[in-house]
């Protein structure tokens, strides 16, 4: 039986008894899973924890502006920690390199919003309703100040902010909702610097990302009557422009903006695997894709891994979205 959502009272309490929190956002973080985990860092620092964000990978390079020495490769960084917090993800195949140690935690907490996500430590909030895991840590920082002299400030605004913006497309995707654009309003009334972080985020990008995002659209695919558009970012091209694996975001989002599209595809050659992003326009549903590979996500946004050449991997995953858009086409 699929366990319930605790309170995030619940939750509230287990933070303010520990003395010691690990925060893991998922391997390749984007904006919400670092957005969330950097508020809730400071705010357990400002609470006299000793909490740090543990992470596997390096931090894409938009996003470095909110790392102010919360986060850590090293995996020893706390001893007998109280508490290990999952955030933006729902399953330890997130966060692989890192299983082992959020497991050594006395306790485990996961607050996530993704529709996949089946509850699976001692305090679970999950919530797919929400558009960003962010929503869901200010709430729960609310639910913090009424108990403590906590008081979140622009920092943690900027965080928060940084966390819905990237999960809604800068409020443009169809997960947007009122209480998005309310608790940015509430952001504003804390300091949020929205110039400072919009800049950081959308506007600071290296000119070898623009030929990289340049090179995948050129060399897209559209099928499906049209409907479907697939990119991929081979090694070769990363060489060729000098970009990085992680300056592939946004990628994805420029093919689902493409007239006539309802499902793009964004194909990315590991060393060992094929890494998909998948998103939908309007009436289409990404999540069943990712699932038939094993991954998860939202309706309109989600993502998987093959372990296959790119030879293989693209007729299998062409055959996936024909699949999809026949079903919810008809």
């Amino acid at each position: 039986m699929m366990k319930q959502n605790n309170s995030f009272r619940e939750i509230s309490d287990k933070l303010l008894a520990a003395g010691s929190v690990l925060i893991y956002p998922h391997v390749n973080m984007d904006g919400d899973a670092l957005g969330s985990a950097v508020a809730l860092c400071r705010a357990l620092r400002d609470l006299g924890k000793a909490s740090y964000i543990l992470i596997e990978d390096e931090i894409p390079r938009n996003l470095l502006f909110m790392d102010r020495g919360y986060c850590t490769h090293d995996q020893n960084i706390l001893e007998d920690v109280d508490v290990s917090l999952c955030l933006d993800c729902g399953d330890l195949s997130r966060f692989l390199k890192r299983k082992d140690k959020f497991l050594a935690g006395k306790s485990s907490i996961c607050i996530d919003h993704h529709r996949t996500t089946v509850p699976f430590c001692d305090y679970n909030y999950v919530d797919p309703e929400v558009a960003a895991t962010g929503q869901l840590i200010y709430y729960l920082l609310k639910e913090m100040e009424c108990c403590t002299d906590f008081r979140m400030d622009g920092e943690i605004a900027d965080a928060i902010f940084a966390a819905i913006t990237t999960d809604t497309g800068n409020f443009q995707y169809s997960n947007t909702t009122r209480q998005c654009h309310e608790i940015a309003a509430e952001l504003y009334d804390l300091g949020v610097d929205v110039r400072r972080v919009s800049q950081e985020i959308y506007e600071s990008v290296r000119q070898e990302r623009i030929l990289l995002h340049s090179a995948a659209v050129a060399a897209m695919e559209r099928f499906a009557g049209g409907k479907a558009a697939m990119a991929v970012v081979t090694q070769d091209m990363l060489k060729q422009t000098g970009a990085g694996m992680d300056e592939t975001e946004g990628i994805v989002d420029k093919l689902r903006s493409i007239e006539g599209v309802e499902i793009a595809v964004l194909v990315k050659e590991d060393t060992e695997k094929l890494k998909l992003s998948l998103r939908a326009k309007s009436w289409g549903n990404v999540a069943v894709i990712a699932e038939e590979f094993g991954g998860g996500g939202h309706t309109k946004a989600a993502g998987c891994s093959l372990k296959l050449p790119l030879e293989e991997g693209i007729p299998l995953i062409r055959q996936a979205v024909e699949r999809s858009l026949q079903l919810y086409h008809e």
